[in-house]
């Protein structure tokens, strides 16, 4: 989850560090969500006409304020991806005729950079390995809409509720998917809709129990644009628009990564292989995972809207390099893994304007979906398997917890038969051990795209 950010991340960290939870539950018996597909009819808008225009990849071309024209962590040129009226930035490493592609996918308050060790490190290593015969790779790295050098829009800005990927997404929902509203009643891709509030809904607990959450609320409180179905949209466009191969291409996530990810292969599993996940985020904040949450969510609700409110001046106070430097090493078991380098690439971005809204709408997010109810979706495709991978020194996340995704999967699935085939727990590692200890995560990437050419 990549609080590291900025020195926001103090907020982050300590409030929605994404982390640990208690309550997930895999459960024997799995409850189905009651979805149907939605008949979208409406044309598109003059709105989504003129952003639709935009929405083409634009390497090195049109810049955003203040970011530089190569990432100072890979060398690598920053690249624009206009999607949906907005900046996306990305990175390419490795040869266009590789022979297999993966798209990272980092976690929270962090950025592209944050992969800096598998943009340059994953080639090398397989070349170290295997000489000449190795597999070649093309890597492909994004900043997800609000982090990083893309575009950072304010949730009430006409562009973010049109970009927004909650839109369309729910029954009984009078709002227009993006994609939906440029197609005819009867072509192209429909959403998926289910309940805005899902009941009942087995999770997992810390200890690797299981338990039932009487509701999960899957829109964001405040309908801001930065959350799970936005990002799984702009994953699933970028694939399509920017990356664009014949072959599927295999998402590689950190943290909250997950949870875009997941649900990208939710809707569009033909453009996925395969996920490999680092460090899984299960999101304490969220409302089905706060204890008695009828009671203590209200006054949650109330420190997250005083912190939007008043908390500008704190985040401006503790976006220091010093101070984030500090915080890194709360989720950083490697802490000579925090250098000058990290610390820059992670808190420049959150200097830009915008930045804190987005900080501040994130941790507002006690909502959207969790990775075991996700993995247990009847929809989730059974010809893409999940790895996982951890650092058992994380603090936010449970080994229990990680090490009992093997038993999700969709209703009537028996422990082992679910997305999830492996779980390697890493020693002495913490949340984020592609930066910590990128040789082994590295060699379990290859390891995994191995697996998918079985």
């Amino acid at each position: 989850m990549k609080l590291s950010s900025f020195a926001a991340s103090a907020l982050a960290a300590a409030a929605s560090s994404a982390p640990s939870a208690s309550a997930f539950v895999a459960p024997a018996n799995r409850i189905a969500r009651p979805r149907t597909r939605s008949s979208a009819g409406a044309l598109c808008s003059s709105a989504v006409e003129e952003a639709a225009s935009e929405a083409a990849p634009s390497p090195a071309s049109a810049g955003i304020e203040g970011m530089p024209s190569h990432s100072p962590a890979t060398s690598l040129p920053n690249q624009i991806y206009h999607w949906r009226g907005q900046k996306v930035r990305y990175q390419v490493a490795g040869p266009e005729d590789a022979d297999c592609t993966l798209l990272l996918v980092h976690g929270l308050f962090v950025n592209s950079d944050h992969w800096r060790r598998t943009l340059t490190g994953l080639n090398a290593l397989s070349e170290e390995i295997n000489g000449e015969s190795g597999k070649t790779c093309r890597i492909y790295a994004l900043d997800l809409l609000g982090s990083g050098w893309s575009s950072k829009p304010f949730r009430e800005d006409a562009a973010a509720k049109l970009a927004n990927g909650e839109n369309g997404r729910f029954a009984n929902c009078e709002s227009v998917c993006y994609r939906e509203g440029q197609q005819s009643a009867n072509e192209g891709l429909k959403k998926m809709r289910s309940a805005p509030t899902l009941e009942n809904v087995p999770l997992g607990t810390a200890a690797g129990g299981n338990r039932m959450a009487s509701a999960l609320d899957l829109r964001h409180p405040l309908r801001s644009p930065y959350n799970f179905y936005t990002w799984a949209e702009q994953i699933a466009d970028f694939t399509r628009e920017v990356i664009n191969t014949d072959s599927k291409v295999t998402l590689v996530a950190n943290s909250i990564g997950t949870m875009s990810s997941l649900q990208s292969i939710l809707d569009e599993p033909e453009l996925f292989n395969g996920c490999l996940t680092v460090n899984p985020n299960f999101r304490e904040l969220h409302m089905a995972e706060v204890p008695f949450s009828s009671f203590a969510m209200p006054l949650v609700r109330q420190i997250q809207k005083l912190l939007r409110e008043k908390g500008h001046g704190l985040f401006k106070t503790l976006a220091t390099p010093e101070t984030v430097a500090e915080i890194l090493k709360e989720p950083y078991a490697v802490t000579d893994a925090i250098d000058e380098e990290l610390v820059s690439v992670l808190l420049d971005p959150l200097l830009t304007k915008g930045a804190d809204e987005v900080v501040f709408d994130t941790l507002s997010y006690s909502a959207g979906p969790l990775p075991e109810q996700q993995l247990s979706s009847p929809d989730f495709p059974s010809d893409t398997p999940v790895w996982v991978v951890y650092g058992k020194d994380d603090p936010w996340t449970p080994p229990g917890r990680v090490e009992n995704l093997q038993n999700w999967g969709p209703p009537g699935a028996v422990y082992g038969d679910g997305p999830v085939e492996r779980v390697v727990g890493l020693e002495g590692a913490g949340h984020c051990p592609h930066d910590e200890r990128p040789e082994e995560v590295n060699r379990l990437i290859l390891e995994f795209l191995e697996r998918l050419e079985e």
